[in-house]
């Protein structure tokens, strides 16, 4: 049995030494010294790789007055500890070499080979010049990061190793530049670092940030934990014994090691939790490393024999792993004058996964050939940023979507086939139904949860067994994207309503442009191929359109005038010898009630045009009432009713961007609109309201009774869904037969 004293800040306190004294250690002789586990001709690579990295950086200098070269050989020696490859350790030595000297990437491809190339080529940021603003560069430069990793994850381990030496040297930046660096570090890097399971360099990433955004609070928490590592020593030299003994007696060889709580992770838990330091009870702790796994569950035992558990605080990490790899056992004890002590049980193989996480990979491959634990570790979550990728072109927006996959908690819900998935915490059925399949999210309509029916909305918690309900029918709804918590639903629901959404207006746009067209004396749309390609080809140069189905969703989207663009098209018709009909020009006038101005058509409405036409809250128009349709610059066709202040309003200002619009024969849906119903106050009244409602076959889909106390007179809102001002009629009668209804009516603004 070995026991080895650890704490959570030895990388941290060797960070604060200064970087000048470590600049002779960074040559790459003490760079080679850590290459024994590549071949001498891999080692010659990399050799290589450094001269071209020396020469390329001559003349450059780091803040502190090293020369610039020394920095690449720090990440190089960081991917070294990780038994990173030789491609990845000569992308290291060059990872700025295209961005800060001026070397091309076919010049590294010629030289070096297309793997590194690309390697460096994913660690480099765009070019600013692009970009409007920082923010938008940043995003674009992350983006371009990210999907490199997601096809090579060594990319990542470089700019960890990269960001790990920048922090660890920061003390040499201008302080200025402190806050924004550490709080991209915090809120990037380090959550990166934990996803793919890099535990210990996710805590020196955090601990170094806490340095240089709070100094002032990190040296007196850190002051604070020597006096407590001093007055405590006693407690822990105790609390070791006993359990040395209780494993020997048991015969079973382990090694303990002594574990510290970081600085940042001690100054979190205070502030959230408003506790002082001395109220901070779990700052030390146990990990003790078994033989074999089941000898985890045999370590329990004794521990819990030896010390009273806590209640509540058993985590078992080894049958459910956590997202990024991680397996071990936790449990808290109740030590010695009542301290509360956390230990963990993991054997060698968990601890090398957890404190490396995907980088456990080629130190296994540098210790234990033919071993493949680690291999598909973060793999899940690297191929999900390739699939919000295919869903998301904007790069603000794809940054979004993966910030908030950066979550470090999970829950552990179940298929009904008891195939486990890991979730962020505060993930709902929805997330859960496009974790299983983008196709079981879009059509989905309803959930059971351990056999129960619940909403679509409904959070998950640990161990819930999830069902999805789905139908043919059913399409996302875009009020999903409100409670959805992972960025592989937000993207995929997206994505879906947008490509529906330019469905629908592609088919507006047709039909608005054909009834144009009709007011200018032709009947159909010509073909795009054959006699007028040349015409459509001209057409398209006209309105700065690529084809003819992004003209038509500009068309539905309010983006292109129909009549204007109906207007030239019918006179490069003419052109080639297409005369109007002056018949249907007097006809489609006269339908429209239109003189020679301009006019549109008349576009006919059913309900079911989706989502390029919108139907106004304001004034919420039901089939029965004159409407008025105003194209608003890209969110399609709005339907106004025609005495709507707020359409009268636009018709002021916009009058050009308003067209006919008519309700069809026979609407496909109901519609919604308000009713406003006061009554006499009293038991059971909402019951009678809603009972008249539902007698008059209308549905209610929202009630608002408004924050005041109920007086003696109450307005009830009801939003019902009704099929047409007959049937809005019928439910105002209804109402007014009512006993305790004072008065109903439509709500107008």
């Amino acid at each position: 049995m070995t026991t080895v004293a650890e704490t959570g800040n030895t990388r941290s306190s060797a960070a604060q030494a200064h970087p000048a004294a470590s600049a002779a250690a960074a040559s790459f002789a003490a760079l080679v010294g850590k290459l024994d586990y590549l071949s001498p001709a891999e080692i010659e690579s990399v050799r290589q790789a450094y001269r071209f990295a020396d020469e390329a950086h001559l003349g450059q200098l780091r803040k502190n007055g090293d020369p610039y070269i020394t920095h690449p050989i720090a990440v190089a020696a960081q991917c070294a500890e990780w038994k990173l490859d030789a491609q990845a350790l000569m992308a290291a030595l060059m990872h700025d070499a295209i961005e800060d000297c001026g070397v091309t990437k076919e010049e590294l491809v010629q030289r070096f080979g297309a793997p590194v190339a690309d390697l460096v080529d994913g660690l480099t940021k765009l070019e600013r010049l692009e970009f409007d603003t920082r923010e938008q560069n940043q995003a674009e430069s992350f983006r371009k990061m990210l999907l490199a990793m997601a096809k090579d994850v060594r990319v990542i381990l470089i700019k960890l190793a990269d960001r790990t030496h920048n922090m660890r040297t920061m003390g040499d930046m201008p302080r200025s530049k402190w806050q924004r660096i550490s709080s991209e570090t915090l809120e990037i890097y380090a959550p990166i670092a934990h996803r793919l399971g890099l535990n210990f360099t996710y805590r020196e990433l955090q601990d170094l940030a806490f340095r240089f955004l709070h100094p002032w609070r990190y040296e007196v928490l850190s002051k604070a934990l020597n006096k407590s590592r001093t007055r405590r020593h006693d407690l822990i030299a105790r609390v070791q014994r006993e359990v040395e003994t209780a494993f020997a007696r048991q015969g079973m060889g382990v090694r303990i090691l002594g574990r510290e709580k970081t600085l940042n992770s001690v100054y979190r838990k205070m502030d959230s939790k408003h506790l002082s330091f001395s109220q901070v009870t779990d700052i030390y702790g146990f990990r003790i490393i078994v033989p074999e796994l089941t000898d985890c569950y045999t370590g329990m035992g004794i521990l819990h024999q030896l010390y009273k558990p806590v209640p509540g605080k058993f985590r078992d990490y080894v049958a459910i792993p956590k997202v990024n790899g991680y397996q071990s056992l936790h449990t808290t004890l109740i030590g010695p004058f009542g301290t509360n002590i956390e230990f963990q049980l993991r054997t060698h193989a968990m601890d090398v996964v957890a404190e490396s996480g995907v980088a456990a990979h080629w130190l296994y491959k540098a210790s234990e050939p033919g071993s493949d634990t680690s291999q598909r570790l973060g793999t899940q979550w690297l191929q999900s940023l390739l699939d919000i990728q295919q869903e998301t072109h904007d790069a603000g927006e794809f940054w979004d979507h993966v910030k908030i996959d950066l979550f470090p908690d999970a829950v552990y819900v179940f298929t009904p086939k008891s195939k486990i998935l890991a979730l962020p915490r505060g993930a709902t059925v929805m997330d859960f139904a496009y974790a299983i399949h983008s196709g079981v999210g879009n059509r989905a309509v309803a959930a059971r949860i351990n056999g129960e029916q619940r909403p679509l909305r409904t959070e998950l918690a640990n161990g819930d067994v999830v069902e999805i309900v789905t139908g043919d029918a059913a399409e996302p709804n875009p009020a999903w994207l409100s409670f959805v918590k992972t960025g592989r639903a937000r993207s995929k629901i997206r994505h879906h309503l947008k490509t529906l959404a330019q469905e629908k207006a592609n088919e507006l746009g047709e039909r608005m442009l054909t009834q144009a067209l009709r007011s200018e004396g032709i009947a159909t749309l010509p073909d795009e191929e054959g006699d007028y390609k040349s015409t459509w080809e001209k057409l398209l140069r006209f309105s700065g359109n690529k084809s003819r189905h992004e003209l038509m969703t500009d068309i539905g989207m309010g983006k292109r005038i129909a009549s204007m663009v109906g207007k030239k098209l019918a006179v490069l018709l003419s052109e080639t010898g297409l005369k109007p009909d002056a018949l249907l020009i007097s006809t489609e006038r006269y339908a429209s009630g239109q003189d020679e101005s301009v006019s549109q058509g008349v576009v006919s409405l059913d309900g079911s045009e989706g989502l390029s036409v919108q139907y106004a809250p304001c004034c919420q128009p039901i089939p029965g009432d004159r409407i008025v349709g105003y194209l608003g610059r890209g969110e399609g066709l709005v339907v106004h009713a025609e005495d709507c202040p707020t359409g009268k309003r636009l018709l002021l200002r916009d009058s050009e961007r308003f067209l006919q619009v008519e309700w069809a024969d026979e609407p496909v849906r109901p519609f919604d609109t308000t009713v406003v119903v006061t009554v006499a106050n009293g038991k059971g009244v909402l019951a009678r309201v809603a009972s008249a409602i539902a007698s008059a076959e209308a549905d209610i889909t929202h009630v608002d009774m408004g924050d005041e106390p109920a007086q003696t007179a109450t307005d009830i809102r009801f939003s019902v869904s009704v099929r047409d001002r007959q049937h809005l009629a019928d439910v105002l009668r209804s109402l007014k037969r009512t006993t305790s209804v004072i008065k109903a009516q439509r709500f107008k603004p």
